[in-house]
């Protein structure tokens, strides 16, 4: 069987070997890791996927090769163990040997720099160890078997300052992009020369989203296991609202905009501030508000841990980015390719508001948030997305939502 390099992202083209956790001629249980990855998107774990022998690695650590590349060989254990031995005597046959591509061979055989508990270590979790001054033994690996990840480096060490050992100039870093974030400078790149991006934005009252928030936020933990923060609201009015704006659900394909049936919800989701992925919650617009909030929750929690799968950051439709929780004003986020509009939550903050009524204007302190959307003036003009977003306020500010919190 043929281990090639898997897709992680609907926009991935390739990715690059950190490690292998076996050798060539190493016994494999099934679902054991034999190699870890990195894209721009994520570092992450390749299992076996049946039990066998490592017979030939392809591709060496460090070498970066495009999806659907041949990376290893990894044969049956019976395979194995029914292949003929060469027989002696001259009228012998000669015997072709199985042997690695040259440079990949060559590479591996240098040893790995191994934890103590005898795994491998990666190089960016190398690179890091020694840029933190840091022995193997001081870190909890939170990988399979114990390995030790990049993001257990970072908490580890969150809060203190890194201790490089080069590129130091006059008290000064140079702090060369690793290749996560090198890959998504260039998505970026490419979206905003991609799409003419615009930018909207509305002010929205909270007020009923943080009554039905406050009274019955001990229930709603009790009952399903995640605190009721503002975005799995913003989430759930967004999917309504996007059933009457359409195109805004929606991809460019050449000359042509796709109309998506289903809001394939993409989420964007820091990694400890060294890179940013968006794991998609799919069919979002037949969740009920706990299932929004739940489905949140575990992926964030999956993706931050190393322990998604590829699939789920495919086929997003439309995503949402919360930078709220910093207490910003307002985001322009870029449009995640090949969508048309990315949606951003802001801070929420209580404000002296003009509040008008029959009886006349009142002045009243309310949470007021920004949510502001960019999006592709190919795919919808201004007053489209105007429309759209004067809907989703409209949602957010006069729903029930404690008919709904209780659904």
């Amino acid at each position: 069987m043929n281990i090639l390099m898997p897709q992680l992202g609907e926009t991935v083209t390739e990715g690059t070997i950190i490690t292998w956790c076996k050798r060539e001629g190493d016994p494999v249980r099934a679902d054991e890791i034999l190699l870890e990855i990195e894209t721009d998107k994520a570092a992450t774990e390749v299992p076996a996927p049946m039990a066998g022998v490592l017979a030939r690695i392809l591709v060496a650590a460090g070498e970066t090769v495009a999806v659907g590349t041949t990376l290893a060989v990894l044969e049956s254990a019976e395979i194995s163990v029914a292949r003929p031995s060469q027989p002696s005597g001259p009228t012998a046959a000669p015997v072709r040997e199985q042997v690695a591509a040259p440079a990949a061979t060559e590479r591996w055989t240098r040893e790995p720099k191994l934890d103590r508990g005898g795994r491998p270590l990666s190089p960016s979790v190398r690179r890091l160890l020694r840029e933190h001054a840091l022995d193997p033994a001081q870190v909890p690996g939170g990988g399979r078997h114990g390995r030790i990840r990049r993001s257990d480096i970072l908490a580890r060490v969150q809060g203190a300052a890194p201790k490089p050992n080069a590129g130091v100039l006059d008290g000064e870093r140079l702090v060369p992009f690793n290749r996560m974030r090198k890959r998504t400078a260039e998505h970026m790149i490419r979206s905003k020369a991609t799409s003419p991006h615009v930018l909207q934005a509305v002010e929205v009252d909270f007020s009923a989203v943080l009554a039905a928030r406050e009274k019955y936020k001990a229930d709603w933990l009790a009952r399903h296991g995640v605190a009721l923060t503002f975005l799995p609201f913003v989430a759930y009015a967004t999917c309504r609202a996007l059933a009457d704006y359409p195109a805004l659900n929606a991809s460019v394909e050449g000359e042509a905009l796709r109309l998506h049936t289903d809001v394939n919800l993409a989420i964007a989701v820091d990694l400890n501030f060294e890179g940013l992925v968006a794991p998609v919650l799919p069919r979002a617009q037949t969740l009920t508000l706990a299932g929004v909030a739940v489905g949140i929750k575990a992926m964030t929690q999956r993706v931050r841990s190393g322990k998604f799968s590829p699939d789920e950051l495919k086929g997003g439709t439309y995503t949402l980015s919360n930078s709220g929780s910093f207490g910003t004003l307002i985001t322009a986020p870029i449009i995640n390719q090949p969508q048309v509009a990315i949606l951003s939550l802001d801070g929420i903050h209580k404000r002296a508001t003009v509040i008008e009524s029959e009886a006349g204007d009142s002045i009243a302190i309310r949470p007021i948030g920004v949510l502001a959307q960019s999006f592709d003036h190919r795919a919808v003009d201004g007053a489209y997305s105007a429309a759209y977003l004067r809907t989703l306020k409209g949602l957010i500010e006069a729903r029930e939502w404690e008919a709904i919190v209780n659904s």
